[in-house]
């Protein structure tokens, strides 16, 4: 970081020794799994920056921000409608949880097996090691898994801002009927925390901002389908994540730029990796910074991934809002859609999850798919088995991972990820 910002962290009331802990892990991780990378785009350096200041430059935007009386409203879901929140005057972040903090005060309030990313969500909060969280005016639980619904009741005590979304667990007409009666509770929500009244024009700016963002993303990901790949899955994942940090148009601008570049690449037949490397799609859980454990087994042992079937990842940004609406009721109409089409495993049935797993697996050209699951996530978990069995069935080799934040298990797993390379390489 350029800049010390003690002052600032403080004012926060951090944990200043924990928070330098956890720097100091983000930042010897990102130079060995990131910046050991060969052959990595030169707009890539831009989210090296972003990296370098994630709490710090960052932080300090979103608290001049709140001086301008804009509030901040943090999420740990991709069912948060980023729209609302600009159409409301606001600004949305995503919160931390792609760590393990503080675990043993983390398994005072919740049972130890629970899935790594709500105890993460915890050990930030009750390790202070979180300035998104600290800086927060709403945080914004969500009714996915069993395990999320409990661990906010829970959550709450801890915090003096918890709003919580229900959602839908079936895609039937209640289904989305629920969903659109949840995304009117919390435009109403965002309002009375703003003081602003949002109108069809703002709603409309907001879609527009959002979708260029996702825009952006859609564009990176078409680039991928090349051979030899023009970007690393690590890197390519790591603009997925930082989607839910950065300021917007800024965000957009710099994937966009590294698109430019990547055209290029792709024209003079350059690539991050040589051009014939198995290719691999991950499926399955989200991966928050900064998980990057699994990307990187498979980036070292002789693969490339080319998509990820995930909220941080295609899953969740695959869709654009249609902002042809002309009242608010169409435009909230156009969002429950939009929103009601991502397939997140809490769904059931869930066919179309599957199917979105084969087309992309296809589309890619990906070689296999890696299903990538928490330990504990029962949904993702659970769903696993009928996703390999329909990968399998249409002659797509795929292999199931469970796993958590920990890096005990980096040598088992790699010797499974290579197998496996090695398998679909023949």
């Amino acid at each position: 970081m350029r800049e010390d910002y003690t002052p600032m962290w403080e004012s926060l009331g951090m944990d200043l020794s924990a928070h330098d802990a956890l720097l100091g892990v983000l930042e010897q991780g990102y130079r060995d799994i990131y910046l050991a990378q060969k052959n990595r785009p030169e707009g890539m350096g831009y989210f090296d920056f972003v990296m370098s200041e994630v709490h710090g430059l960052r932080i300090k935007e979103l608290l001049d921000e709140k001086k301008q009386n804009r509030k901040i409203i943090g999420s740990y879901c991709v069912f948060v409608p980023e729209e609302i929140v600009l159409a409301g005057g606001a600004t949305l972040i995503g919160l931390c949880s792609g760590a393990d903090f503080a675990v043993e005060e983390v398994e005072k309030h919740l049972p130890r097996n629970t899935c790594s990313l709500i105890k993460s969500s915890f050990g930030f909060k009750l390790g202070k090691v979180c300035p998104y969280l600290e800086c927060a005016d709403m945080i914004v639980g969500e009714n996915t898994c069993d395990g999320k619904k409990k661990a906010y009741e829970i959550f709450a005590g801890m915090v003096d801002n918890l709003y919580v979304m229900d959602l839908p667990q079936v895609k039937s007409t209640q289904g989305r009927a629920l969903l659109k009666e949840e995304f009117e509770r919390f435009k109403t929500a965002v309002e009375e925390l703003t003081g602003n009244k949002i109108t069809v024009e703002a709603l409309k700016e907001g879609i527009k901002v959002v979708n260029a963002k996702r825009a952006a993303l859609h564009r990176l990901a078409i680039l991928r389908k090349a051979d030899p790949a023009p970007i690393s899955g690590l890197d390519a994942l790591l603009a997925n994540q930082v989607f839910f940090y950065d300021n917007p148009a800024r965000f957009t601008e710099s994937v966009n730029k590294i698109c430019d570049e990547l055209e290029v690449r792709i024209k003079e037949n350059q690539g991050a990796f040589p051009s014939k490397t198995p290719r691999i799609l991950i499926s399955g859980c989200p991966m928050a910074v900064p998980n990057w454990k699994l990307p990187w087994i498979i980036e070292t042992s002789g693969a490339v991934i080319v998509g990820e079937e995930a909220c941080v990842g295609e899953r969740g940004t695959r869709n654009l809002t249609d902002d042809s609406g002309q009242s608010l009721d169409e435009l909230m109409e156009a969002f429950t859609d939009r929103y009601f089409k991502v397939d997140c495993a809490i769904f059931t049935p869930n066919q179309e999850r599957s199917d979105h797993i084969v087309d992309m697996a296809q589309a890619y050209g990906a070689n296999g798919v890696i299903h990538y699951g928490l330990q504990f996530c029962q949904p993702y978990i659970m769903e696993s088995i009928p996703v390999e069995n329909t990968l399998e069935n249409l002659g797509i080799p795929c292999m199931r991972i469970e796993t958590d934040y920990g890096m005990e298990d980096v040598g088992q797993l790699k010797t499974r990820v290579e197998a496996f390379i090695e398998q679909i390489s023949d």
